[in-house]
């Protein structure tokens, strides 16, 4: 089990994120202001309760400083996002989760207090563009500069060892793992880690790592 997490805010993000904690086995409470989405989450919540984030005083009664992990999830009234990351901060969440809609909103949010911010719009928009382009099939950016892709290999790197592919000279991206399309007999496809002996084939799916302008060269590839 992990630990319990407070997720402030029902609306699409928020509701689909506590739904999704809760499905893994994490526990949750979830606050809104709103009657109508408290009563709209109250059958699929176990913990779900109507209250005023901006209010440190509901917060203390919901125990909410109590919870290591918050994450606010309001979007649409960004002063109450604000507002609620900092209580959170002055409650002396040690981690504390908010979403953002601006970059301006983003490092507000930063300088009182969150530590860690999303803006989900605009990180989907961003993976979507790297979707419509080249093989890519789906795309994790895990830093400023460096992404996990999953593609298919160019006919340049078919048919011989990885090793001997040149993969790292030439498009400076690493092979970490493969899903042969024509797996051995009697087994289901699935991912194994890849090593320099591996062998790929046309329609394989393989996991590349490496720089985004990299990853994006090697996936434009014929």
């Amino acid at each position: 089990m992990t630990e319990p997490v407070v997720v402030i805010g029902l609306g699409r993000f928020g509701g689909a994120l506590a739904l999704e904690l809760v499905s893994r086995g994490t526990e949750v409470l979830g606050i809104d202001h709103r009657p109508k989405v408290v009563q709209a989450m109250s059958g699929r919540l176990p913990h779900v309760v109507r209250a005023d984030s901006t209010d440190i005083e509901a917060l203390r009664q919901l125990g909410v400083a109590e919870f290591r992990r918050a994450v606010v999830a309001i979007g649409t009234d960004i002063q109450a996002s604000i507002l609620t990351t900092s209580l959170l901060a002055e409650l002396g969440i040690p981690d504390i989760w908010a979403k953002a809609v601006s970059d301006q909103h983003r490092h507000i949010l930063t300088r009182v207090g969150a530590h860690k911010v999303v803006a989900p719009e605009h990180d989907m928009g961003e993976r979507v563009a790297h979707l419509l382009s080249g093989r890519i099939l789906d795309y994790v950016e895990v830093d400023a500069d460096f992404a996990v892709v999953k593609t298919t290999p160019p006919r340049e790197v078919v048919g011989v060892p990885l090793r001997d592919s040149r993969l790292r000279s030439r498009w400076g991206v690493t092979v970490v793992a493969v899903k042969p399309q024509a797996p051995p007999m009697g087994r289901r496809p699935e991912f194994t880690h890849a090593t320099p002996d591996t062998v790929l084939a046309y329609g394989d799916l393989i996991l590349i790592v490496g720089s985004i302008d990299n990853v994006e060269r090697f996936a434009a590839s014929e």
